[in-house]
């Protein structure tokens, strides 16, 4: 399925390569842009950075931003989305569109409460039904997120 306009996932200042190189093969297979606003928790020459993308790096679209206010500044506000564990709306209920970009914070802290709070309607969860598990990996939260927005698309 291709759309007209490839989708954007955002990864600010991500801290785990495996994490990021998973996202990264994600962003690969479906054609999807891979933002990664600095500063990055690790060299992206980091050999298990690498391994997790395993041979498919040549064919990932990478876009690097020095902070996430320049990313930000760049970017039409209703395109952006953003998840977090500290909402309670639902990510499925966002109406996706091509083109969008799909925010993830970094995996210790999230995004910053500021943001969260400037964006407060654009913030959207995965529900946790176990309430002793805070939230899932990075990387299945992005495969998650994406192929909804993929779906939503699709039957447009």
């Amino acid at each position: 399925m291709q759309t007209s306009l490839p989708f954007n996932i955002v990864l600010v200042e991500p801290e785990i390569p495996p994490n990021t190189g998973s996202i990264a093969r994600l962003c690969g297979a479906t054609n999807t842009v891979l933002h990664l606003v600095h500063p990055l928790g690790f060299s992206t020459d980091d050999k298990h950075l690498k391994r997790a993308g395993l041979d498919y790096w040549q064919h990932v679209n990478i876009q690097h931003w020095e902070s996430f206010e320049t990313f930000l500044a760049a970017q039409n506000e209703l395109d952006l989305f953003f998840f977090t564990t500290k909402v309670t709306t639902v990510y499925s209920s966002a109406q996706f569109k091509p083109g969008c970009f799909m925010i993830f914070g970094k995996e210790t802290k999230g995004l910053p409460e500021d943001i969260l709070h400037l964006y407060q309607d654009r913030c959207y969860t995965l529900p946790m039904p176990n309430p002793n598990i805070r939230s899932l990996n990075l990387a299945m939260t992005a495969g998650i997120v994406l192929y909804e927005a993929i779906r939503q698309c699709a039957e447009q």
